[in-house]
């Protein structure tokens, strides 16, 4: 080993101690988890990257796609580590080139997604990655831009579930779902 680097710990760690609540953010009434403590944390980073690593190897999808924007940061990290293509999906105005798009339902109003016409092809088999699962809508409408591109869902991985507010329910019931920690 060399002198002043750390081992990793071989144990699992519990990454929920390393999940920050700040109540009332962004708006009252709400308890926002907040991933930066994990992120700052190397060692509980590479167990992030471990678990999502054994979802890969399970499920071996050809891209991943990362939802904007700290999708971005877990999904390129994962990326990178699993070596697979990533491919970002983002907010309108943001990609270059010819996108498609999908719109979908929030709470109060609707928004849009975009993906690069070209990104995806042939049926590609497609790991979708965010940093959190809540309501569902965003990684559905994902999932439905995913299909729309040509590729194949085949599965979603999140670090946070927030359960109580049934993301899960909308999506695919024959993709699988895995989050790492997970509120009630």
């Amino acid at each position: 080993m060399m002198p002043g680097v750390r081992p990793l710990r071989h144990q699992v760690l519990d990454l929920r101690q390393l999940i920050r609540e700040i109540p009332d953010f962004p708006k009252p009434g709400i308890l926002f988890r907040d991933i930066c403590p994990l992120l700052r944390d190397p060692e509980a980073w590479a167990e992030v990257m471990r678990q999502l690593e054994e979802l890969c190897s399970a499920l071996r999808p050809d891209l991943i796609v990362g939802i904007e924007s700290r999708g971005f940061i877990v999904g390129m990290a994962l990326s990178t580590s699993s070596s697979i293509g990533f491919v970002p999906v983002r907010k309108p105005g943001k990609l270059p080139g010819d996108v498609l798009s999908v719109d979908y339902a929030l709470e109060y109003g609707s928004d849009r997604l975009e993906i690069q016409a070209n990104a995806l092809q042939g049926g590609q088999r497609v790991l979708i990655i965010d940093d959190l699962l809540a309501t569902g809508g965003t990684a559905k409408a994902t999932a439905d831009l995913v299909s729309k591109a040509g590729g194949v869902p085949i599965g979603f991985g999140f670090v946070i579930e927030l359960c109580a507010l049934g993301g899960r329910r909308h999506l695919p019931d024959q993709v699988p779902v895995r989050s790492l920690i997970s509120y009630d």
